[in-house]
Formats: C-alpha cells, structure tokens, sequence
C-alpha cells in the first residue's frame, strides 16, 4: 500500500541493498588494488586478515569479474523499485548510450591491471575507470524509471488512433465491382480492396475538383461492368473524356458478351460522331399522362428555378402548354412531327393560329382552355405571363444542330433490351451546359421509363457531375431499380451543389438512401456528413501532468469519430474515405475504409495512348444541317396552314362566320338611327 510508513520502509531496503553493492566494490578495490591501499596508508591488519577471509572463502567476492558481477546485480536489485520525477526530455537512445559505456568501462578496466608499469598508478586507473562504469550504469539505469513512453507524443494528426482495420479480403461477384487500395493500421502499410458488391442499391461518389472521382473510380467502374457484359448508359459531361473509355474497353471485351452490344453516341457538337434520336418518340406515349411527365421534366430542366415552385400558377401553366404541344404532335397523322424540334417551332406560332389548331384534338381541350378563354377576353398580359416563360425558355433550343440530332431515329433507348443490348453515352459540353441538359433531361426520362422494366438484363447508369443535369424521380429510381438489376452511379463534388440544384429535401433523401458512398476531399456539411455515417471507434486518449514535484500520465479509451471531418477536408488526390454495402449472400463485415486507391499510373498513361479515336458515324455537312433546319420550320407551317384551312372550311366555322354577320348587320342601322337624332 502507498502509505508513507511502506514507502519509507522501502527506500530504506533500496539504500541498504545499494550501500551493500558500493561496499562489495570497496572490498574489490581493497583486495585487487593493495599497492593503491598501503600507498594512501590506509590499511590496517584487521581489514587485511577479514578482507583477506572473504575473498577466500566466500565464492561471489573471488575474482574480479564474479565481485564485480555481484556488485551490478546488486545494484539492478536497488533500482528495481526506484521511482523518479518523469522527464519528457529524456530519450532511451541516451539512456542506453549511458548504460552501454557504463558496461564497457565497468568491465574493460580490467585491461589497466595488465599493464606493466607502475602498479600504483594502473591500479588508479583501474579504480577510476571502474568507478566510472558504476556510476554511469547507476545513472543510466536509474533515469530509465524517469523514462517517459508517451505512444503518441509524435502521432501529432492522430494517425495511430484513427486507424481501424478494413476489408483486406477480395470479395468479387458477377455484378460487383473491386478497387484494390492501400491503408495504414498501426503504423504499418496493408493491402485491401474496396468492394463494391451491392452495386444495383446506388453508388454515389464525392470530391472536389481534382480528387480523382473519374480517374479513379468512373473509369474503373464502367471498365469492370463492361467486362462483366453490362448494359450502360453514361452521361459523360466533359464529353468525350468517358465515351473514349468505354468505347475502346468494349473493343477489347465485346467477344464476352452472349448478344454484342452495340455502341450509340450522342453529342451536339461534333455532328459527324453521333447518332440521331428522337426525345419524343410517340410509340413510347400511350397515355396523356406520358406527354405530361415528359413536358415537366423538360420545363424544369430548362428553368431550375422552377424546381422549387412546382404547383404554382405560372409553373404548372407552362407545363399545361408544353404539355398541350407534345400531345397534339403525338395524336396527329400518327405521330408524323412528333419531335421535339417541331413542338419548339409549333410553340412559337402565334395565339391566334396556335390555340385553335390545338383544340382540334378533343384529349387536350381541358389543358388549353384557359389560355383560349384568356384569348377570347383579350386578357393577352395573362396570356403571355402562362405562355411566354415557355416560349421563351423553348427558343433557346433552335439550333441547326439541335435539331438535326433531335429529329432523326437512329435507335431506341432501351438499353437493357436482351435481344438488342446497348451502351449508350450522352455527351455533354460544360460551356452550353444550360441549353444541353434540358434536351438530355428528356432522353434520361425516356431511358429511365424503358430500363426500370422486369426481365431485362443487368446494366448500369452513370451521371457525371450529377447536378448538373436534372433527372427526374431520381429518389424513385435508386430505391427501386435494385430489383430490376440496375446499378445508379452518381457524381457530385459537394452536396451544397446537390442542394442547389435539387433543394435539400431531394439531396438529403439522395444521400441517404444511397447503399454505397465514396468520398474524396470535401469541406464542410459535406464531410460532417460523411464523418457521422462512417461513425466512431475506440481510439486511445493519454493525459500529461506535470509538476515541481512529480509527472503523472493518465490513458483512456473512449469512442472518437474514425475519420474526423477536418481530415475529410484535407485528403489527397486518389485518397478516399467511406463505406460500402453488402448482400445477404456476401455479408462485408468491415465496411468502412479509409484507402489510397492502387493504380498503376504509367500502365493508365500508355493505355490511354493506344486509345483509337470514336468512329465516324456519318458524313455531314452545314448545309445538309441546315436543310434539316428549315425543313422543321416548313413542317409546322404546312400544318398550320393545312389545319387553318380546315377549320375555315369545317360546317361549324361557316355558320359561325354567317351569325356574326348577321349580328354586324342587325347593329349597324341602329347605329345610324342613335346618330341622326
């Protein structure tokens, strides 16, 4: 117990076992070092005969090296329980320095006995030099207790304690995709891979700028999907950074498909390597409630703000009209104009033409009625505030080039059809970013009504830099296109960029519902977020106190976030923290990483260099572009026209010409009679 009568009791011991290995030396030097003793004058006969009987007949005080190894041993006894004030300057290189030269002197002093010279003078050497050796082990010896182990008083970012063990095991799958990585546990560099298995519950991955989502998990991604003979679509938006990709991969593997794929490209500014294909396709409208979904999607891509006022007056107004102009397009001669083209240029006619060639069909009367009422009252201020922001924002889309990629049918955008497989990439251009994602919009909610289907085959779907394009009931897709073997990757540099597109409620029901999360450096919400899924660990706390007269050291454990997000913020490129999902049949029990991804970036390097060019689909000049161009305009007017001249002809329209004659008639001499009185 540490009461102070114990620890008194036991500094004494410690000081007598001491004193009995410093008088052990002192019999040594007596008996080894005689000629130093007489010469001093300080030998006597009593000592001479008692010292003279122990070395003799006591085994540990004959010789030198047993004396003076019972001399240590006693000494080591003393220092066992020594206790010190901790030093957290003392380090146990020094302190071994000190015990190793202690030992050399202590026991190569030997050497001065046989020297011949003097003997007075060596045998003071010898006790100098052996006392040298004592005291310095005794000092070396003794700091060791004052020693103090701080195990991470170097560790200043807390890298020993945020090390946690990871999946090290290569879990591969026929649908999973497997990134090999690095990680450090204890200090030491380990092998692991990051196994996406769960691909079909969502992946979705973050980091800024230059982190490497692309370089090191999209193209990764779509190389082992293609390998594993999956249907894609891609949405590439740095076009044609992706496509190049997973063009030349499916030339190398296209031998594993059962049904080899075919490649489709579109892009809309390179019009000789892209396909044509119709946004509207009017086989795939069944019900007015087609056109509807599609028109919503088409309004609020082009106006993002009006993703955050759904159900007001003047939104829901100008989804009526485009509503209005697609199924029209649709239900007239079979679907003949039914491009989205030609529902731009139908939308710019003018009201008084426009209103009663759509009211020809009878399934759209209701959603045309009040702007037909708002014409007939002359109330043209509220015509053009439901009609107008439309028309407008649809203006924006003529373009020869646009129009010409729009109004052709090259293919269908069934990607996952099993007898006629697809890998389709839409390619996007960052600088016409707001006039090319509300036309992509429209072909993803197309593509997405086709592939969520039962009984198709696997594929997945890529959306690079996620927020920039609007796909609509994204939420609805993750969460139940798992059944269907459809596998979402999402790209997105941050979530406030998410929450800028999509509002908060969308981006929080995206993350969270997402089974697989992969993130590079991120500031912010964002790395908060990241921080409290990965969730905490056990990690080591020590406390320091220090005094005048003591040093005390206290340990903890406690449970700490296992990546803080200050280190979220400041991962390096190809770094990358999060967690994956598993499946009842491939349970991961270790789920969340913290890696530097593998990749061999001259074997990368030289693969990109054999990279072979995207075909050239087809031969186009400006002037073919154009043709097309105005031939779109001419189809509308030949229908106006024709429609026009319809209703004047109709029964219906010559009566009513008739009555309103009549009724001139009738007013114009009452007119005259109010005059001449």
């Amino acid at each position: 117990m540490q009461t102070g009568e114990n620890v008194q009791a036991l500094q004494s011991i410690i000081n007598f076992i001491r004193l009995c290995s410093i008088i052990i030396l002192l019999i040594h030097y007596y008996a080894t070092c005689y000629s130093v003793v007489q010469y001093y004058g300080i030998s006597f006969g009593i000592s001479d005969r008692i010292i003279y009987n122990l070395s003799h007949s006591v085994p540990f005080l004959s010789g030198q090296i047993p004396i003076k190894i019972s001399a240590l041993l006693l000494l080591s006894i003393s220092l066992i329980g020594t206790k010190g004030k901790k030093n957290e300057k003392l380090t146990f290189p020094t302190i071994l320095f000190s015990i190793s030269i202690g030992f050399l002197l202590y026991f190569i002093s030997s050497l001065c006995l046989l020297i011949p010279a003097n003997s007075v003078t060596t045998e003071q050497a010898y006790i100098v030099i052996t006392s040298a050796g004592y005291l310095s082990i005794l000092s070396g010896v003794s700091k060791l207790s004052r020693l103090l182990r701080l195990k991470y008083n170097k560790d200043v970012f807390n890298e020993k304690g945020q090390s946690f063990p990871q999946c090290e095991k290569l879990i591969e799958t026929e649908y999973s995709v497997n990134i090999p990585a690095t990680y450090i546990l204890n200090g030491r560099r380990r092998n692991m891979y990051i196994n996406n298995i769960s691909v079909f519950r969502s992946t979705i991955i973050l980091g800024s700028p230059g982190s490497g989502k692309t370089y090191y998990f999209f193209s990764e991604f779509i190389k082992q999907h293609i390998e594993k003979q999956f249907c894609l679509f891609i949405f590439d938006y740095k076009f044609p950074d992706l496509t190049k990709i997973a063009y030349n991969h499916l030339l190398k593997h296209v031998n594993k498909y059962p049904i080899p794929p075919k490649f489709f490209i579109l892009n809309f500014d390179d019009l000789s390597r892209t396909h044509r294909c119709n946004t509207l396709p009017p086989d795939l409208m069944e019900d007015i409630t087609d056109a509807t979904e599609s028109s919503r999607t088409f309004m609020l891509a082009l106006n993002k703000e009006w993703q955050r006022k759904e159900g007001e007056f003047f939104t829901e107004s100008a989804i009526n009209f485009c509503t209005a102009l697609f199924w029209f397009l649709k239900k007239y001669k079979n679907g003949l104009y039914c491009t989205l083209p030609h529902a731009i240029e139908l939308s710019q006619i003018e009201y008084e033409k426009l209103f009663p060639v759509l009211s020809l069909e009878p399934e759209i009367h209701v959603l045309i009625n009040p702007f037909i009422s708002a014409l007939k009252h002359k109330a043209l201020e509220q015509l053009e505030g439901q009609v107008a922001s439309a028309k407008i924002a649809m203006a924006r889309l003529s373009s020869p080039s646009l129009y010409y990629v729009l109004s052709g049918s090259d293919f269908s955008l069934d990607i996952n059809n099993p007898q006629s497989p697809k890998i389709i990439c839409a390619g996007s251009n960052p600088a016409k970013q707001k006039i090319y994602s509300a036309v992509l919009s429209l072909y993803i909610e197309r593509m997405l009504k086709l592939v969520n289907q039962k009984k198709k085959t696997k594929s997945a779907i890529y959306f690079d830099e996620f927020p920039t394009i609007y796909v609509p009931n994204i939420d609805s897709l993750i969460a139940t296109a798992r059944s269907n073997k459809v596998a979402t990757v999402l790209g997105v540099q941050d979530m406030s960029q998410l929450v800028k597109n999509y509002g908060k409620e969308s981006a929080d029901v995206i993350m969270n519902i997402a089974g697989n999360v992969i993130c590079g450096q991120v500031n912010g919400e964002t790395a908060r977020q990241i921080s409290d899924r990965i969730g905490k660990t056990l990690q080591v706390r020590e406390s320091l106190s220090i005094n005048s007269s003591e040093t005390s050291l206290s340990r903890s454990t406690q449970l700490e976030f296992a990546i803080p997000p200050s280190k979220i913020a400041t991962l390096s490129s190809g770094e990358f923290v999060g967690i994956v999902g598993d499946e009842p049949t491939n349970p991961i029990q270790l789920k969340a990483f913290h890696a530097i991804v593998t990749k061999n970036h001259e074997a990368s390097r030289l693969e990109e260099m054999s990279y072979v060019d995207l075909p050239i689909i087809r031969n186009i000049d400006n002037a073919t572009v154009h043709r097309n161009y105005l031939q779109v305009k001419q189809d509308i007017q030949d229908l106006i026209d024709r429609e026009i001249d319809r209703i004047k002809s109709s029964q219906e329209y010559q009566q009513q010409v008739h009555q309103n004659q009549s009724q001139k008639e009738t007013t114009e001499p009452t007119d005259k009679s109010a005059m001449s009185m």
